[in-house]
């Protein structure tokens, strides 16, 4: 065997609640040996679960639509996950690790850290352990609605050019508008941060000790357009004080996808048994590497990378506006094409939530007993219904709406309930109704000169067929499948082995080492027929509580922040003696 048939490389995929490596042969894309690590703190969406009050019994509430994480336990990731990835690949395949020439990784986006110069996350310097806004601000962090409000309004009344890249709208998701919020409610943890890093180039910096900020978060998360950010009169003009975050926070050096950010550093190599010195890429998101890892980079190819949400990305040869999209960036993806992004904020959140708060008990125990999760049980239920026959409509916002609407104030609805209706008459409506929210942002593209031509699905829902067919069946296009269970990782894994001189690029690394079963299902006439009828439905209730005409959940969602904020009544502080006179009431009112 040749020394280019020997060379590996490792991919590392950061995601929502673990992080994944694999070590893959460069020469055909063969994995051969994967670790994982789930992250100890998980996503603090309600508590801070760590820092001093944590310590004392005393945790920090965190208001509504809050997501936070520890940085620490992406650092774990590298000493836990990379060398069981690499003790797998040796005992199962006697692999050297000296033929391991370069690591890759990838985050979710938009999540970012603040840090000290050198790097330090805020969260763990003296005094900010117990300040949310020290701590890594996740994807789902939905809090800056009113900052990225301010900036839409804001660039739409100046007549912003780049506002346009984005479909008409920034998210709450992004760089700026958590940057804008952590100005306006912690300035003293805002003065102290001296870079606002992407998780994505953040990780980057611990395995090479180079800072070195990716094109494509910047561009798609950190309104990097043309070379140019937004100016400081823009702003200025949305608070005095925010007018330098680009010169003091922001700027740096941009990397390019596939290239060398930097090589593994000494104490990096300790982490994770690679050799010291090897090529680390660029930092990438888990969306855009995954592409490649389907081969799936040409024009016309939508990627859906289904998880617990879903981004949707795709090449065009040409620029064009798609409303609602998260954005549009020259080589976003890969050189020479123009790389789109939309996405979905909630699809496997969404059967998780239902799942776990909505599926009686002897759903629980007949799935136990057939040896399946309640997920495939209820699949399996709802898999011979008639298309229709549970008399339902879902919207899919139980997270917000990224695309076409941006707007994480809105949330789920569930239309035509009746006593009859059964858990997994809901399951299954709420499946089609992350697909009819798939063909919306499908028919926003092909409506703005992008075509669409093929669907190539990954992520872990893949595994669930009934799922995949009403998907194809909804969208009216071929859905093609990963080949792969490591998307993510794999993508990573390539632009390593780009980054390492074993390709000229992604798009030629992508031809040899990604994979995908190419229309692994396909349209069903008849299916397809009965749900435009129900996709008509869901457009009406769509855009009847998301374009303005029925403002209800936005109002909801200020209700509830008030309540939420509002000290406690009377009745919720009731004597012990009179918590037992209503439960005696309420037993008694059972029992009538």
């Amino acid at each position: 065997m040749t020394d280019s048939q020997r060379a590996l490389v490792v991919g590392v995929d950061y995601g929502t609640l673990s992080g994944r490596a694999v070590v893959v042969r460069v020469h055909d894309g063969a994995e051969l040996g994967t670790g994982v690590h789930e992250y100890p703190h998980a996503v603090m969406d309600r508590q801070l679960t760590t820092g001093p009050a944590w310590e004392a019994g005393t945790p920090v509430s965190l208001a509504p639509d809050w997501a936070l994480q520890v940085p620490q336990d992406y650092v774990d990731v590298l000493k836990v996950a990379v060398p069981a990835a690499i003790a797998q690949a040796q005992a199962d395949h006697g692999i050297d690790v000296a033929d391991i020439i370069g690591i890759g990784t990838d985050f979710t986006a938009c999540t970012m850290v603040p840090t000290t110069a050198d790097g330090t996350p805020l969260c763990e310097l003296d005094g900010l352990g117990d300040r949310p806004h020290a701590y890594v601000k996740l994807w789902r962090h939905h809090a800056a609605q009113g900052q990225a409000d301010r900036i839409n309004e804001l660039a739409h009344s100046r007549g912003e050019s780049w506002i346009s890249r984005y479909g008409g709208l920034i998210s709450s998701e992004w760089e700026f508008a958590k940057g804008l919020e952590i100005l306006e409610e912690d300035r003293e943890v805002y003065d102290r941060m001296d870079h606002w890093v992407e998780a994505a180039d953040w990780i980057v910096w611990q395995l090479s000790g180079d800072y070195v900020r990716n094109a494509c978060t910047a561009g798609y998360k950190g309104i990097y357009q043309d070379g140019q950010y937004p100016s400081e009169e823009f702003l200025s003009a949305l608070n005095p004080d925010f007018g330098s975050f680009v010169s003091d926070k922001v700027e740096h050096t941009i990397g390019q996808l596939g290239a060398a950010a930097g090589r593994l550093s000494a104490e990096a190599a300790g982490w994770t048994g690679l050799p010291e010195g090897i090529a680390v890429a660029v930092g990438n998101v888990d969306a855009h590497v995954t592409a490649p890892a389907a081969n799936a980079v040409e024009p016309g190819q939508m990627t859906a990378i289904m998880g617990t949400s879903t981004c949707h990305v795709m090449n065009g040869e040409e620029l064009h506006s798609v409303p609602g999209m998260c954005g549009v960036v020259e080589g976003g993806i890969v050189d020479g094409l123009w790389g789109y992004e939309a996405g979905q904020s909630g699809v496997g959140d969404i059967f998780g939530w239902f799942v776990k708060s909505a599926v009686p008990p002897a759903y629980v125990e007949a799935a136990a007993a057939a040896g399946r999760s309640v997920h495939e049980h209820l699949t399996e239920l709802a898999r011979p219904q008639q298309i229709g026959e549970h008399g339902l409509i879902a919207l899919d916002w139980h997270s917000g709406n990224r695309s076409v609407l941006v707007d994480h104030e809105l949330s789920g609805v569930v239309v035509g309930q009746t006593l009859a209706t059964t858990p997994e008459d809901t399951y299954r409506a709420l499946l089609e109704a992350t697909a009819f929210g798939t063909r919306t942002i499908v028919e926003a593209f092909q409506g703005s000169g992008v075509p669409v031509t093929e669907l190539v699905v990954a992520g872990g829902l893949l595994k669930n067929t009934l799922l995949m067919q009403i998907y194809a069946d909804v969208t009216r296009l071929p859905l093609s499948t990963i080949a792969s269970d490591q998307g993510p990782a794999l993508g990573s894994a390539i632009h390593a082995a780009v980054a390492a001189g074993a390709y000229p690029d992604v798009r030629a690394a992508a031809q040899v080492m990604g994979k995908r079963t190419v229309a692994a299902y396909l349209p069903i006439e008849e299916n397809a027929v009965r749900y435009d009828a129900l996709f008509a439905e869901y457009t009406a209730l769509h855009d009847y509580f998301g374009r303005g005409a029925n403002e209800v959940m936005h109002r909801l969602k200020d209700i509830r922040r008030a309540a939420k904020s509002a000290p406690a009544s009377a009745a919720q502080t009731g004597s012990a003696h009179d918590g037992a006179e209503q439960t005696s009431s309420k037993t008694a009112g059972a029992d009538a």
